[in-house]
């Protein structure tokens, strides 16, 4: 499991990070506050405040790759 931080700023890098997501085989979850959705759903990032960074979680051990595909909006 690997936990980030990302930021989403505009409906362009939703639709970016949707794409990149979309093409990973494992699960991703956004979470806001005590919100958490599926990260391959743009309507449920959608639902998250996402005027602050939203924590990511990917369930796997091997996401080297959707990581660099995705690295413009991760934050730590």
């Amino acid at each position: 499991m690997i936990k980030k931080m990302i930021k989403l700023t505009s409906i362009s890098d939703v639709q970016k990070f949707v794409n990149a997501v979309s093409g990973f085989s494992g699960d991703v979850d956004l979470q806001s506050g005590r919100y958490v959705v599926d990260a391959k759903s743009i309507m449920g990032i959608f639902s998250l405040d996402l005027m602050q960074p939203v924590n990511m979680t990917i369930y796997s051990d091997n996401a080297d790759e959707l990581l660099k595909n995705i690295e413009e909006f991760i934050v730590e």
